[in-house]
């Protein structure tokens, strides 16, 4: 599993980097950002938590 927030849609509420820090961080246009590589498998169900707790549905799984 990977992880995508939409740049467009991303109100920068920080939902996600609160329920996930080791997956979302904070891009230099203060917006949430997703690693790049592979979810480890032990964090798969806090990304998915990020996704469905997203206000504007800017998460996926790609």
């Amino acid at each position: 599993m990977k992880a995508y927030v939409d740049q467009d849609l991303c109100i920068s509420c920080g939902l996600c980097i609160s329920i996930c820090e080791e997956v979302f961080f904070w891009s230099d246009d203060e917006k949430a950002e997703a690693i790049e590589e592979e979810v480890p498998q032990e964090l798969e169900n806090a990304v998915q938590e990020a996704i469905e707790s997203c206000p504007t549905e800017a998460i996926s799984e790609v």
